[in-house]
């Protein structure tokens, strides 16, 4: 699939030191080294010789590893940009920036100043990024490239519940956790509202002031690549969860009247929690849940996939339908995590 690019947005916040809030990652120390890991993965099938490989607390692997699994068996594009990585790259993943520092705790007044420029710059890679990150002399047409926008970043979840509350839109998101802690991501962004001084729904109409004051650097780069991608007429499909219809919601607000594809997994779609159908109606979003039938495999990283950890995540609901549209058998998919887990754990002397 060489006309079809993943852009992963990467990248960290103070919000994901928060206890309880996510699971991207073993401790809150390897957490800030997780997007950088999951580019990696992506791009090269291992992390950095310095880097873990990015596990939850109970030791459920990135879903990095399934999307590489899957780019692996189909062949897809790829590429990087960085919205605040608090640790950069330290191999060869294909990554842009887009000039982000890492974002502050949602809890503050002002997490995300920078969020008009971030938004802007990511506008202005969005046909860069939609030729899988290069440049050409005329920045001519993009032709029929497919663009599939994703996002990996820790404690994401919570900022996402923030922008859509100061949007006004129905406050649902998933998590990492088998148990979405949504009593404490709720607090959260109520503390959040009172630092900013606004109530649900006063940035309707103002996705900047959203993400300035509720939100995180990696959506505000991931709505301004939906924009400027809509803006060239690239196909662009979210890969992802509830963040994802969180930058839907964004690039609603901004004036995007086009009808989006969300392709998500069915681990999300499952989760009544997230109510992610519903957003996705009020967002007049096309939703489509892949089932990788995890739970017919022993395997345990996929065992604990299918309990409801790492439910979605570096774009792995989009990759999980590009093998579906090849025609890859579902059994292979499984087959190709199991081998790509089990050698990624063995390398770095851990266990699933």
């Amino acid at each position: 699939m060489t006309d079809v690019t993943l852009a992963v947005v990467a990248g960290t916040t103070r919000t994901a030191a928060i206890d309880g809030i996510s699971a991207a990652g073993a401790d809150p120390d390897l957490r800030t080294h997780t997007p950088s890991a999951d580019l990696e993965i992506v791009a090269d099938g291992r992390p950095a010789p310095d880097s873990a490989v990015p596990v939850s607390p109970s030791g459920c692997p990135t879903p990095a590893v399934v999307t590489r699994a899957v780019r692996e068996l189909v062949g897809f594009g790829f590429v990087g940009v960085d919205a605040g990585l608090a640790v950069p790259t330290a191999t060869g993943a294909p990554v842009l920036d887009a000039g982000a520092a890492p974002g502050g705790d949602v809890r503050d007044s002002d997490p995300v100043p920078d969020a008009a420029t971030i938004f802007e710059s990511a506008r202005a890679l969005a046909p860069r990024v939609a030729r899988g990150g290069e440049a050409t002399a005329s920045g001519g047409d993009d032709g029929d490239s497919e663009l599939l926008v994703a996002e990996t970043i820790p404690g994401g979840t919570t900022t996402a519940l923030g922008v859509l509350t100061a949007l006004g839109e129905r406050p649902a998101v998933s998590s990492s956790l088998p148990a979405n802690p949504l009593a404490t991501k709720r607090a959260v962004v109520e503390e959040g509202l009172d630092a900013s001084g606004l109530a649900a729904g006063d940035a309707a109409g103002d996705p900047l002031a959203a993400l300035r004051l509720m939100g995180d650097p990696v959506l505000a780069a991931a709505a301004g690549l939906v924009v400027g991608a809509v803006e060239r007429g690239v196909p662009v499909t979210l890969a992802g969860g509830t963040q994802l219809a969180a930058v839907a919601a964004l690039a609603r607000h901004a004036g995007v009247e086009r009808r989006l594809p969300l392709a998500t997994t069915s681990f999300v779609a499952d989760d009544p929690s997230a109510d992610v159908g519903a957003l996705a109606d009020d967002l007049e979003l096309t939703l489509a849940a892949t089932d990788p039938a995890f739970g017919e495999s022993d395997h345990p990283a996929m065992a604990a996939y299918a309990r409801g950890e790492a439910k979605e995540g570096v774009g792995m609901g989009g990759a999980l339908a590009l093998s579906e549209r090849a025609g890859v058998p579902a059994g292979d998919v499984r087959d190709r995590v199991a081998d790509l887990t089990d050698r990624l754990l063995a390398e770095k002397g851990t266990q699933p």
